[in-house]
């Protein structure tokens, strides 16, 4: 068991005040934008690319946090607004236009708006509260939703403002993703928006990885961590090829599950079900759905995206469909059939649990279509790549 004195450090949302081994990528991004006062005239834009768990989300939350300070040591004016947006489950540049507004009216709806007359609206705002702002726009991935819009008329607010009202306060704008979901807002804004050259990221080293791991668990902890708790996850992190943020997914599960709370902390729970699926279908299902419903051909549409995007061939539509059905099994999602469609009916998948709380492995090629068993401290394994995978039992730490 496993008192946690910290949770929210295992939070998505939570920056590390130090970004282990990639100061030198702050200290670029933070060059590139040189605030507060940039000897180059604006868009002050800069992309950061990078394998998902690459850290790309840390050096754009940190370099974010660094202009807002730099603005504030030299001075005496508004303090710097910083407007963060997490891109995953938005839906178009509809869902990322009113995330933005909505951090000025928290009741915001855009329902029924066209885009441009949310970001009009948008414009309107941070002009009206005459602050330099920072934007950062986080988890840009390939199927993601459209940014080309809302980056457009941050680089060029006046082709969007009223007749009358023109220009902006200083806006610093970063955004953070793969190399593959940054590649066609770069192509589409061109060589004038600033997006390229990249800063671009390297997979952490598995001794780094190890770090992450081990300052992530001693926050959460309030001491220092077991040394087999950190071999354990770092060797899954690894196997699974998921880098950072597949190593602080399984720490996370690894100190609160879904257990109770218990003391300040939680109790881990036991036999946890592992779904071997593929990890691109889990964040198809994610992004279409946005945490909610998507239809089954939406969802078939992102995962062969997101499959070609890594260099592997789509599922075919037998293995796919099993795919939802083991997801289903654990209790994941559920199948709907509605009204609708060309032939009278559509299937909509709809997430009962979170996406972020799914406890999945890469599924193994050479197993038998359908011969899949939960496994966990008391669980069967069903190979020796499961077995190393496998979770400890509560009491352990």
């Amino acid at each position: 068991m496993f008192l946690v004195a910290n949770p929210e450090v295992l939070s998505n949302d939570w920056l590390p005040p130090t970004p282990i081994a990639r100061e030198r990528a702050v200290e670029e991004v933070v060059r590139r934008l040189d605030p507060p006062t940039p000897v180059h005239p604006p868009p002050w834009i800069v992309a950061v690319a990078g394998p998902s768990g690459s850290g790309t989300s840390t050096v754009a939350g940190r370099a974010a946090r660094e202009v807002v300070e730099r603005f504030r040591t030299a001075s005496a004016g508004p303090p710097v607004r910083l407007l963060h947006v997490r891109l995953a489950g938005l839906k178009g540049p509809h869902g990322v236009a009113s995330a933005l507004l909505r951090q000025f009216d928290g009741g915001f709806d855009g329902r029924g708006f066209p885009v441009a007359e949310i970001v009009a609206g948008l414009l309107r705002r941070l002009r009206r509260d005459a602050r330099p702002f920072v934007v950062v726009l986080d988890d840009a991935v390939v199927g993601g939703p459209e940014i080309v819009p809302v980056l457009r008329a941050l680089a060029e607010p006046d082709r969007f403002l009223p007749e009358g009202e023109s220009g902006l306060p200083p806006c610093w704008t970063i955004v953070a993703g793969t190399p593959e979901g940054l590649a066609a807002p770069a192509k589409a804004l061109g060589e004038a928006a600033g997006l390229r050259p990249f800063v671009e990221l390297r997979p952490y080293a598995a001794e780094v990885l190890g770090a992450i791991v081990r300052d992530r668990a001693q926050r959460a902890l309030g001491r220092p961590p077991p040394s087999a708790l950190v071999a354990r996850l770092l060797t899954r992190a690894v196997e699974d090829g998921g880098g950072s943020r597949r190593a602080v997914e399984l720490l996370r599960r690894e100190l609160l599950g879904n257990g109770r709370a218990c003391g300040g902390g939680f109790l881990p729970r036991e036999g946890r079900l592992a779904v071997p699926v593929e990890p691109w279908v889990v964040r198809a299902i994610g992004g279409a759905s946005g945490g909610a419903s998507a239809s089954l051909g939406e969802v078939r549409r992102l995962e062969e995206e997101l499959a070609r995007a890594e260099g592997k061939e789509p599922l075919p539509a037998t293995t796919f469909w099993r795919r939802i059905v083991r997801l289903e099994q654990a209790g994941y999602v559920r199948r709907e059939i509605r009204t609708g469609g060309s032939g009278g009916s559509r299937s909509l998948l709809r997430v009962l649990t979170p996406v972020a709380e799914w406890v999945t492995v890469p599924s193994v090629p050479q197993s038998r279509p359908g011969d899949w068993r939960p496994f966990g401290p008391r669980g069967p394994a069903a190979s020796p790549a499961t077995v190393r995978a496998g979770w400890p039992s509560a009491t352990a730490g």
